[in-house]
């Protein structure tokens, strides 16, 4: 059985190459300050145009519940399906990539949610979903 007859060098932390990064970061940080300061002091008058409004912002997925009882509400607000129909079709005239998450109650009568999917379909929505809980 050998014996250990020497010693073993204690590890050490060389932190060269942190501080290195850490002061490239210092000095990018500090370069990139500067170069907003002097933008700002540039003399320039951009141009003015009249205000037509905004341009067409991303749509936000519209969110449909179907309850159990059989009422619908569009982004909480209480709907009837026609309304729903006519509110839809509205908003794909505006935006024809608008998307549409069916969300209906687990309990209820799919006949109630099957009559939401019909209507959306009615009203020209062509990105469709249905909300469903997945169990682990």
């Amino acid at each position: 059985m050998p014996l250990k007859t020497h010693l073993d060098e204690q590890p050490t932390l060389n932190l060269t190459s942190m501080i290195d990064i850490v002061f490239l970061l210092i000095i990018f940080f500090m370069v990139g300050t500067k170069f907003t300061e002097l933008e700002r002091k540039i003399p320039l008058q951009v141009p003015e145009v009249a205000d037509d409004g905004t341009l067409t912002a991303a749509p936000i997925r519209r969110i449909v519940n179907v309850y159990r009882d059989g009422r619908v509400t569009l982004d909480d607000t209480e709907v009837t399906l026609d309304e729903l129909i006519a509110t839809l079709a509205e908003v794909c005239r505006q935006y024809s990539e608008i998307g549409v998450l069916v969300r209906g109650d687990g309990r209820g009568n799919y006949q109630h949610v099957a009559e939401v999917l019909t209507a959306c379909k009615r009203a020209g929505v062509r990105r469709l979903e249905i909300a469903v809980l997945s169990k682990r």
